[in-house]
């Protein structure tokens, strides 16, 4: 029987849907020995060896380097649990013939939720609130409203409309920078779409919801802060080499932002010695946008369903990242 392994930490030995769905479609379920395998910290040895008795992944945060996947002749399908794939080689898996799926419609919601809770986290001082109360200090200072402020959602993809309809709900104008906007959507919803420099120059919040690779590399820089209009806050739940920390902390710094709110980093785990952790207008949080129960459990469900359709010689339409394999593909 194929061996399907599940790395993802918040679905390790647990009996879910997941697991009956692949097991009826005729595989055997494996797992890691070490739970936080899927963190991308092993190296790539030691990530063959623990990749090596798969067909089929679902995999989390482990990396899928041409070194990688050259030592897992076996493997057909990895079945990303959630919507971002950077750590997955995806021409050399096309070449090696195998399927690079993700979950895009499981997650979107509770991104948009996690966006959410840093934004009011920032405006609502909560972080540095809750310290004052606990130590005895009744602080009366003012606290930033949402209502009236604008929103800027740099993507328009389901993660970026989920926050843009949680936006208009709080009352706030939304301004939405997309190469492929849905303007059907934008209608509906009151969302105005804009450039980029006029999102930058017009937005109270600049909430990233977009892909990383070469050209968003860095895509919030020195340049990109200085765009930015002043007393602006940054909120990040994408990826985070998307920004340039070193040209953040200098935006911060200054002034010029009044804040960030940050769910992704340029390398993770963060350490403890990331400069920005010293900053009290700057809120974090361990890359959880994705993390709430439902959105593990839906993201699981999806990543298994593609791995059985594409077993039995299925498409899953609208989930494979590289596409181009559909028209010769079997098992």
């Amino acid at each position: 029987m194929p061996v399907a392994l599940i790395t993802p930490e918040s679905v390790l030995h647990i009996r879910g849907p997941w697991v009956e769905i692949l097991e009826r479609a005729g595989f055997t379920i494996a797992y890691p020995e070490e739970p936080t395998f899927t963190r991308g910290l092993c190296s790539a040895a030691e990530t063959i060896r623990v990749l090596k008795p798969a067909s089929a992944v679902i995999a989390g945060g482990e990396y899928f380097t041409p070194e990688i996947l050259a030592g897992l002749p076996n493997l057909r399908v990895i079945a990303r649990a959630g919507v971002g794939y950077d750590r997955v080689d995806v021409p050399e898996s096309t070449k090696r013939k195998i399927a690079v799926t993700i979950t895009p419609t499981a997650n979107h919601e509770g991104v948009a939720e996690q966006a959410f809770a840093l934004i009011f986290a920032f405006a609502k001082n909560v972080v540095v609130n809750d310290h004052r109360t606990r130590t005895g200090q009744w602080s009366l200072g003012t606290t930033r409203p949402l209502r009236g402020n604008t929103l800027g959602l740099v993507g328009l993809g389901r993660i970026g409309r989920s926050t843009a309809i949680r936006g208009r709900a709080m009352g706030m104008h939304v301004l939405a920078a997309e190469t492929y906007p849905n303007r059907e959507f934008a209608r509906q919803h009151g969302v105005e779409l804009v450039d980029f420099d006029t999102l930058l120059a017009r937005s109270d919040y600049v909430s990233l919801h977009c892909p990383h690779n070469a050209e968003t590399h860095h895509l919030f820089n020195a340049k990109t802060f200085a765009k930015m209009k002043a007393g602006s806050v940054l909120i990040n739940t994408s990826r985070g080499k998307l920004v340039c920390e070193q040209d953040l902390l200098a935006a911060l710094k200054s002034g010029h932002l009044a804040g960030a709110g940050l769910d992704v980093f340029e390398h993770e785990p963060a350490g403890s010695d990331n400069p920005l952790f010293a900053l009290p207008n700057v809120i974090v949080s361990p890359h959880l946008g994705g993390a709430d129960k439902l959105s593990q459990d839906n993201m699981a469900i999806e990543a298994a369903t593609c791995i059985a359709k594409l077993y039995q010689n299925e498409w899953p339409t609208g989930a494979v990242v590289n596409d181009e394999l559909c028209a010769g593909w079997k098992w």
